[in-house]
């Protein structure tokens, strides 16, 4: 007879003449809720947590780790590699990022602590022998819980220490530097792939990180990992990146180059995940083109920040115009000459910027300036009389459209300042910020 089916044999443990195992699930709601306020009280780590993940993450695992410890209780047998797994998985991710072990494994403490107390509140002398069989049930899950936490977490902690010089730090380094890759063909590593989909990535601030301090962090690096979760499982194996809180670069291996719409849902995908805007812009080249497409794609992100386009991914064939009037060239200072009299009139290039990205529509362009359309009507005529373009013109916008590239993708927002009467200064005190 097996050992599993000597413990399916035993009567369930009893104390206060309840079943212990289906007390402990009927409290798992309650004890969740009271274990995460304990924890946020008594370890100051994770009243630093964002909240986002203290309500998930945390409350998700405190939950499955209670529902865990219940399924012992009923077969009376050890708990089971396989049934820590998700425990094993929440180390890895609180290891990368960066919350302390000892404030793990006393946060388990407090849970099993709890989850005892509960489970012996009715206890009477009667339920002695199911009390002191509990206890050991307890006292052998929490060494195996701890045991796998703990080696779960050093396990990443090592891998973190080291990564900068394995081998996908290697590759990555030789592939953007344009090194000859020959030496990777052979070794136990990761080996380059016949195409990469390079990327550049502009991330915005996730909610959490804006307070600063030790939740920011926090926020900050599980950010850059759910974007790095995202891109692994696209490609079927870890890809090579360079991230940190601000963005930076990946090379995704790839056989065959993906469709457009398929990398575009890629990198949403990735900003649902990490819960900020992604500005992206990609390339997919063999080796060889490489560090070409790490700088080509880091210029288009430039410019479409610059541009005050919407979060997204973009290609060269998007902004090809603006990418083309951006190079150096002889007609380019010609070209930003034209918006020389509007220098030191903010509000007029802001309108005009606006303007332009609303499509003309003076309606919505003044909705976006917090003005009055006949404010909008009134710049626009300054605009002309000062510089002979007319935003109203349509043989005038191609000029306007490439003096503003040439400017460097368009105006800085104006200075704040109160209205000043109905001259082109006069602007609402909380003039339209334009993206980057």
């Amino acid at each position: 007879m097996t050992d599993h089916n000597l413990g399916a044999t035993q009567p369930p443990l009893r104390i206060g003449g309840r079943c212990v195992a289906a007390l402990l699930r009927e409290q798992i709601p309650v004890l969740t809720r009271q274990v995460l306020a304990r924890l946020v009280i008594e370890l100051p780590v994770y009243a630093q947590l964002p909240t986002e993940e203290v309500g998930g993450d945390i409350a998700d695992i405190v939950g499955h780790n209670l529902r865990t410890f219940a399924d012992v209780l009923q077969r009376r047998q050890p708990v089971t590699d396989e049934q820590l797994a998700a425990q094993r998985d929440s180390a890895a991710q609180r290891a990368e990022e960066g919350v302390p072990l000892d404030a793990i494994l006393s946060a388990y403490q407090i849970g099993v602590a709890m989850a005892w107390s509960e489970l012996t509140a009715g206890a009477g002398p009667a339920d002695l022998p199911d009390v002191l069989a509990t206890a050991g049930q307890v006292l052998a899950f929490e060494r195996r819980v701890l045991s796998a936490v703990s080696a779960a977490y050093l396990e990443v902690r090592q891998i973190l220490g080291s990564e900068e010089h394995g081998g996908r730090h290697a590759l990555l380094t030789a592939l953007v530097a344009g090194e000859a890759l020959d030496k990777f063909a052979h070794h136990n590593g990761p080996r380059p792939a016949p195409r990469y989909v390079v990327l550049h990535l502009t991330l915005a601030p996730h909610p959490d990180e804006v307070g600063g301090g030790a939740v920011a962090g926090v926020a900050a690096r599980r950010k850059v990992r759910r974007v790095r979760a995202v891109l692994d499982r696209f490609a079927g194996e870890p890809a090579l990146t360079a991230l940190d809180s601000s963005g930076g670069t990946a090379l995704v291996p790839a056989g065959a180059p993906p469709p457009w719409p398929t990398l575009t849902d890629l990198v949403g995908r990735a900003a649902d995940a990490a819960g900020c805007a992604i500005t992206a812009a990609a390339a997919v080249v063999p080796p060889p083109q490489v560090p070409a497409a790490v700088a080509q794609t880091a210029e288009i992100v430039a410019l479409v920040r610059r541009t005050g386009r919407r979060p997204g991914l973009y290609r060269l064939a998007d902004v090809l115009l603006d990418y083309q009037l951006s190079r150096p060239s002889d007609a380019l200072p010609g070209l930003a000459e034209l918006l020389a009299p509007l220098d030191h009139k903010p509000d007029l290039l802001h309108t005009l910027d606006t303007f332009l990205r609303h499509e003309l529509n003076r309606r919505a362009t003044a909705a976006a300036l917090h003005v009055h359309p006949n404010t909008v009507d009134y710049r626009l005529r300054r605009i002309t009389q000062l510089t002979g373009l007319s935003p109203t013109r349509p043989t005038d916008l191609p000029q306007l459209n490439a003096a503003l590239v040439a400017r460097g993708g368009g105006p800085k927002p104006p200075p704040e300042h109160p209205p000043s009467g109905c001259d082109e200064q006069a602007t609402d005190p909380r003039p339209h910020r334009l993206p980057g």
